[in-house]
């Protein structure tokens, strides 16, 4: 339960990010040689993965906080058991691709919240490339065995901007017989090509209008090498969004990536009339960081751009609670992958919302958030989102009574030590 609080105050730093995190781990494991990672986020999601490539034949270790080393072979072996991924999509998406480029069967399963997640944007085309799928309940959910092994490159549009999908293609093709070719219409974050290319591999990335074509020759191995994990600037919305709602505060979060496709959010705050500060720009782990410092401030509702919605679209969330406070109508449209999260998000804060007092439409593809005061006194179902409960306890400290959410254990599969750093910097949350 989160609590109305007084200013929000402190110097804190960004978890791991979760996308890097879970790359390095399965880059680590395919590799030939020794990954060394730093700053790696021990959420539940990112351990699922790590013991997935254990159980895949990687050593995997953890040596200190933060601290962990990958041994790999330079190839995958079949597992003894199931491989379960917890409720990590990202992980079991990029698992699929990795598995599809070796001659061995995995099967995969999750929580009940993964298992309501399509799966058929990944093994579809990756079936065209070669691999085989054993639906084991319902085709397109979990579980599911992969079988790889004498994969052929294809050439593949994408019809959504989804780093998901083109990472396990990517990962695929690393064992693919020719050139594959990813074309996004619309660029999604590209974390994977840089990671591929700090682990030795060579990829090509053809601007094209506003998107790119993205292509990786097969039969590259990849090499161990050092990884240092940026802040996560998804995490890092919560404690900024926070201090730019409760009245007389001041939250700096150190070390968030800044890369630009992950910038949406703030990108829209400062249309709103957020007052963020950037500062102490530099380069870790082949990414541009930044201190960023979150003022307290008076927003106003925007329309948010259609075409931002890849480069935010886990930000969604937590921008709708702060555009409850905001002056006038947030408008947020073309977001309707949103809807195959870990749940229906758009529904969700929707229902969220309203229960606290704030007027929502909600639409097919999106919602239009209305700002004013905001009552609070509400229960949340969050249908076991790690996000839609952080983003309503965030919303509950500015507004005029508690605000409680069901099932926040779930909190830490992206971000443990969530209530012990918000309440850090002075905010109410049991």
């Amino acid at each position: 339960m989160a609590s109305p609080c007084g200013p929000l105050e402190g110097v804190v730093k960004a978890p791991g990010d979760k996308s890097i995190s879970h790359r390095s781990l399965i880059f680590g494991g395919l590799a030939e040689g020794v990954t060394e990672i730093d700053g790696l986020l021990e959420g539940e999601d990112i351990l699922a993965t790590g013991r997935a490539m254990s159980s895949l034949g990687a050593t995997v270790e953890k040596l200190d906080q933060g601290r962990w080393k990958v041994i790999g072979k330079g190839r995958l072996q079949s597992p003894q058991d199931l491989i379960d991924c917890g409720n990590a999509g990202t992980g079991v998406r990029l698992l699929m691709g990795a598995v599809a480029g070796y001659p061995i069967t995995a099967t995969f399963d999750g929580d009940v919240s993964l298992r309501k997640r399509p799966m058929k944007r990944v093994t579809g085309p990756l079936a065209q490339m070669g691999a085989k799928f054993d639906w084991k309940q319902d085709e397109d959910r979990l579980p599911v065995a992969v079988s790889g092994g004498e994969l052929v490159a294809i050439d593949y549009t994408q019809s959504v901007a989804s780093a998901q999908v083109k990472s396990a293609i990517l990962l695929a093709a690393l064992n693919a017989q020719g050139t594959t070719r990813v074309t996004e219409p619309e660029k999604s974050r590209d974390h994977t090509e840089r990671m591929l290319t700090a682990f030795g591999a060579k990829v090509e990335v053809q601007e094209v209008g506003e998107g790119w074509i993205i292509s990786l020759e097969g039969g590259q191995p990849l090499r161990g090498t050092k990884v240092s994990v940026p802040g996560d600037p998804s995490s890092a919305a919560f404690p900024l969004a926070a201090a730019l709602i409760v009245e007389g505060s001041e939250v700096t979060v150190e070390g968030v990536m800044l890369n630009p496709l992950r910038t949406g959010l703030f990108d829209t705050w400062i249309e709103m009339g957020a007052d963020l500060t950037i500062s102490n720009r530099r380069t870790s782990g082949g990414e541009e960081i930044a201190d960023i410092t979150a003022r307290y401030s008076k927003l106003k509702g925007v329309v948010v751009p259609e075409m931002r919605a890849a480069a935010m679209i886990d930000e969604y969330p937590i921008l709708a609670a702060t555009a409850a406070f905001a002056e006038g109508q947030t408008v947020m449209r073309g977001i309707g992958e949103m809807r195959v999260k870990e749940s229906d998000r758009i529904a969700l804060m929707t229902a969220g919302l309203k229960a606290c007092g704030v007027e929502v439409e909600e639409e097919p593809e999106g919602f239009i958030v209305t700002g004013g005061p905001v009552k609070g006194g509400a229960t949340i179902e969050t249908a076991h989102d790690h996000r839609i409960a952080m983003s309503h306890l965030v919303l509950g400290l500015a507004a005029e009574h508690p605000v409680s959410v069901l099932d926040p254990e779930m909190i830490a599969t992206s971000f443990p030590g969530f209530v012990t750093l918000m309440n850090g910097l002075g905010a109410k949350i049991a």
